[in-house]
């Protein structure tokens, strides 16, 4: 993890995701959209965020403690 990244939390969030839509996964911890994007990597000097889509209409636990080996999706690192 980045020096000025932070956890986000420390449980998956569960997320329905749209086919064909953009989504930007937060990877520095600091926004307080989790598990998405805000911005607030800029100010912390932190990771930009991960951008994504999806093939197909699905349900999915992304990660909000940024430990995980298969972004944005949830491993469970978090235990």
């Amino acid at each position: 993890m980045k020096e000025n990244n932070i956890r986000g939390g420390n449980a998956p969030i569960k997320c329905e995701l749209e086919a064909g839509k953009n989504y930007a996964w937060c990877t520095c911890g600091h926004g307080d959209a989790q598990p998405f994007c805000n911005g607030s990597h800029r100010k912390a000097e932190a990771t930009p965020s991960l951008k994504f889509s999806v093939e197909e209409d699905k349900t999915a636990y992304l990660c909000t403690c940024k430990l995980t080996k298969n972004p944005p999706y949830c491993d469970g690192s978090h235990n």
